[in-house]
């Protein structure tokens, strides 16, 4: 026997190596050649038939069955070479050796001089602090234990909308921040006598006195409802508060040692709070950006994902989890009947295909006519509002006040609320998938929402520039209608602001409570039990939010205190959402996973400021500025003050921002930016594919264990055969 052993030592070998088939690998230099039947695995063949001469080009490639045992061949040599800039968590080791790992550490600071001995002290110090610190942020952040309470009773997709919220409370309050401290900060300390400063006056060059009158009516200190209207629509004693552009109407703050540029600080503000609502999105979308970039879109895998990883785990209430059961249920049934639409749609024919392109043609100019016909209703609103605003107060009633004030936002809301009925219907004909559907008639949802904001502008900048006598020549705008058309646009953002909320508590209040009674109490109505509890969707409850948001970044700027408004408004807003999710509300039987939400949140939230920025940008940039209230009354557009100050510059600093913006210097940036791009684009498609090619190794090395217990299976019959034959 021990003869046999020692005469044939390949034998034992091979035997031992077939035994271990994950420690062979193609052209590694530390371990052997695999053995001849390895050779028929599927994975080796296909690799053999895409790299013929892998040996040659990749010394390194790893193995083929668990590409993982050339990272353990070189773990000494690879990661004890990352141990100084690298934590031993980083790797996907086991307890045994990372403590090896820390062993060697240990052993090198040995070796080390002090200097270098304190530099890695102080790094794991540092680093250990930083930690400590984020686990302090995370019990101070805002409605912590709320949002837990959410995520446990109705699972992430819920929560992720209440995370939304509570972002844009935040967001509203560092924007209301960067207003207040270079705007507002600065007249507090001079009006009260805090700092020793004196306000600089704005002196009148070369104007019309007719362009400087301002009349501001205080009629509305006679009647006894007046300050409800006011309240209601910034007009009145709200006027001359510092809740309205108007105010500002000083040329900067003089201090003992300097001037305080008050225009351009304000200029800055509205800059500052866009340029930091921009850069905060798009870094909180990044994340979920990444997830949807590298993830798949193979359905066998998303049924697998529903299959084996869509329970939700942070939810602890029985009917919260038997309504996971039924959005699984859903999402599955919605998996089958895509596959059914794209089986039909491989089928169609071409009299089919036209019948289907020229339907949706004709449903598509159906949605352009209501969003025109929307459009048009909120311009002739305004337009009407706007002319009868001006009427005396004692020649209207109370009602018939508020309604001319508030027209334009009742007709946009009227329009956010009949549109999504009419999408919704209009999507069931044009025959789209049931994931397609629900994505278009978002984007619908949100165009509509979000345009209606810029139409309203609009008007008012084309009933502001519009007049027909000399006096619009004289001063650039029609100044007998708003001798301060910046204050005036602010009192609408403001009261689209207010009646927002005023409609949300409302629909709260006097349509969900009263519909949670009936549907409790009055149980053995059919039609009652029909109409149902009201579901709290959480796209029409985002779309709302986003309104609001945007409502606030554009009014900000004509309205500097509207964020801080917006704050309280978001903080109230939070409560009501919550108290009505928990006692009025039941949650939509679809249910959105927090990943794909809160980067369809910011998506939303991103296409609204691209939307608040561009009336902005033609305000400041085109229309005249305001002759009578403001600080830029010596300028004829907003925008004049970035060149009056770059003129106050060095002559060497002036000849430096010339060049920077100059077209020779943004031709050239433009190029350089697109090529990093292009490099990026391209380094995001490698890695895609390196994604792919990952996947298709883990396929193969599940056909490679099929194929090694099948020749386990064979050798074991053999094994038992030879006796029986002998």
């Amino acid at each position: 026997m021990s003869e046999g052993s020692a005469g044939d030592p390949g034998h034992g070998s091979s035997r031992q190596r077939a035994v271990h088939p994950e420690n062979l690998s193609l052209g590694s230099s530390c371990f052997s050649p695999p053995v001849n039947f390895l050779q028929e695995l599927p994975s080796y063949r296909s690799v053999a038939r895409r790299r013929t001469n892998i040996l040659s080009r990749d010394k390194q490639s790893g193995t083929l069955l668990k590409p993982t045992d050339s990272f353990s061949c070189q773990l000494d040599g690879g990661i004890t070479e990352n141990l100084n800039s690298q934590s031993i968590r980083k790797y996907a080791l086991n307890i045994s050796e990372k403590r090896r790992l820390r062993d060697i550490q240990e052993t090198q600071m040995k070796y080390l001089s002090e200097w270098d001995q304190w530099k890695r002290y102080s790094s794991k110090s540092w680093k250990r602090f930083l930690e400590k610190a984020r686990e302090m942020t995370t019990h101070l952040e805002l409605w912590r234990k709320d949002i837990r309470s959410i995520e446990g009773k109705f699972g992430t997709g819920i929560q992720s909308y209440f995370s939304f919220l509570r972002f844009l409370v935040v967001l509203n309050l560092v924007i209301f921040l960067i207003i207040f401290m270079l705007v507002l900060l600065p007249i507090l300390l001079t009006k009260y006598k805090i700092t020793n400063s004196t306000f600089v006056l704005i002196p009148f060059k070369d104007m019309d006195i007719q362009c400087t009158l301002y009349p501001i009516s205080s009629s509305g200190l006679i009647y006894f409802y007046s300050y409800i209207i006011d309240l209601l629509s910034g007009t009145g004693f709200l006027e001359e508060t510092s809740l309205f552009y108007g105010h500002y109407t000083i040329d900067g703050v003089k201090f003992q040692s300097f001037t305080y540029d008050l225009p351009l600080a304000y200029l800055i503000s509205t800059i500052a709070y866009l340029a930091l609502s921009l850069l905060w999105i798009v870094k909180r979308s990044v994340e979920g950006f990444k997830i949807n970039l590298i993830r798949s879109e193979e359905h066998f895998q998303s049924y697998c994902n529903k299959i084996f990883a869509g329970w939700d785990f942070c939810i602890t209430n029985r009917s919260m989890a038997e309504l996971k059961h039924s959005s699984l249920r859903y999402e599955l049934r919605a998996d089958l009947e895509e596959e059914r639409i794209r089986q039909k749609i491989a089928e169609r024919t071409s009299e089919e295909t036209i019948r289907i392109y020229t339907l949706r043609l004709f449903l598509n100019c159906i949605v352009l006519a209501v969003l025109a016909a929307c459009f048009y209703a909120i311009y002739l609103a305004t337009a009407f509002s706007q002319e009868h605003m001006k009427k005396e107060i004692d020649k209207m009633v109370f009602g018939e006040n508020l309604l001319i004030l508030y027209l334009p936002s009742i007709v946009i809301t009227l329009a956010n609320f009949i549109t999504p009925i009419i999408f919704a219907k209009i999507i069931h004909y044009e025959d789209y998938s049931p994931g397609f559907e629900i994505r278009l008639t978002i984007l619908r949802c949100v165009f509509m929402r979000l345009a209606t904001i810029c139409v309203l502008v609009f008007t008012l900048g084309s009933k502001i520039t519009s007049c027909g006598d000399s006096t619009c020549e004289l001063c650039g705008y029609n100044q007998k209608l708003y001798p301060c058309w910046e204050t005036q646009v602010g009192q609408e953002m403001y009261k689209l602001m207010i009646f927002d909320f005023i409609i949300i508590l409302a629909v709260t209040l006097f349509v969900d409570f009263p519909r949670k009674l009936l549907v409790t109490y009055c149980a053995s109505s059919k039609l009652i039990q029909c109409w149902g509890q009201q579901e709290f969707a959480i796209p029409d409850n985002v779309l709302g939010i986003v309104y609001g948001q945007t409502i606030c970044w554009i009014g900000a700027f004509f309205s500097p205190l509207l964020p801080a408004i917006a704050t309280l408004k978001f903080v109230i807003i939070f409560y009501v959402k919550e108290l009505s999710l928990l006692y009025t509300c039941r949650p939509s039987p679809r249910q959105f996973r927090a990943s794909n939400s809160n980067f369809f949140f910011l998506l939303v939230l991103l296409i609204g400021l691209c939307l608040a920025i561009i009336p902005l940008t033609i305000s400041m940039a085109r229309i005249p500025s305001s002759k009578a209230c403001g600080p830029f009354t010596n300028f004829n557009t907003t925008w004049e003050v970035i060149p009056q100050t770059v003129s106050t510059f060095p002559s060497s600093l002036q000849t430096l921002i010339h060049a920077v913006t100059s077209e020779a210097f943004a031709v050239p940036f433009f190029m350089i930016i697109c090529l990093v791009m292009f490099y990026f684009i391209a380094l995001a498609g490698a890695h895609k594919q390196v994604v792919v090619q990952l996947r298709e190794q883990l396929s193969l090395e599940s056909r490679d264990k099929r194929y090694l217990i099948q020749k386990l299976t064979e050798a074991q019959r053999e094994v038992r055969s030879q006796p029986a034959s002998a």
